[in-house]
């Protein structure tokens, strides 16, 4: 299976720095999370939901990763989320829930709703799980954004 990532050319690395550092809807500051889509178009619509139309957006590159057929994902399904699951800023038990899988350490792959498109998902991996080494990024790609998205 295939999962996507778009990101500033500076942060194409499939470490979980940035989410460490600022943390996410899945996840609390300190805990590494990589944030992947299951198609390019949804890493694009889930970049611009979190780029302000003030911010220039420059030197994107796109870069997709290889999860073999075997393995493990665990699954959260938007009918599994309580109300309110969507709302920005993210409810803060959203980053107890990925806090705690990531710590588990059950799988490298968490299957999750997007928040943009709830009948998609994103692939948060977990680069602390010992299966996350059979994870193959691709070279990542230059993306110039269209300028109608800017």
């Amino acid at each position: 299976m295939l999962v996507w990532r778009l990101s500033a050319k500076q942060y194409w690395k499939f470490d979980g720095a940035g989410a460490k550092a600022v943390g996410g809807r899945w996840n609390s500051p300190g805990y590494a999370v990589v944030y992947t889509s299951a198609s390019a178009s949804l890493a694009t619509l889930e970049f611009l939901a979190h780029v302000t139309r003030m911010r220039r957006v420059r030197d994107l590159v796109l870069t997709s990763a290889e999860l073999p057929d075997d393995m493990r994902i665990e699954r959260i399904g938007f009918s599994d989320l309580p109300a309110g699951w969507r709302e920005f800023p993210s409810p803060e038990y959203l980053q107890k829930i990925g806090d705690e899988w990531i710590t588990r350490r059950a799988s490298a792959v968490l299957a999750v709703p997007s928040a943009v498109i709830p009948q998609e998902n994103n692939y948060l991996l977990n680069p602390n799980h010992p299966d996350f080494k059979r994870v193959r990024p691709n070279r990542p790609v230059p993306f110039p954004l269209d300028p109608r998205l800017t």
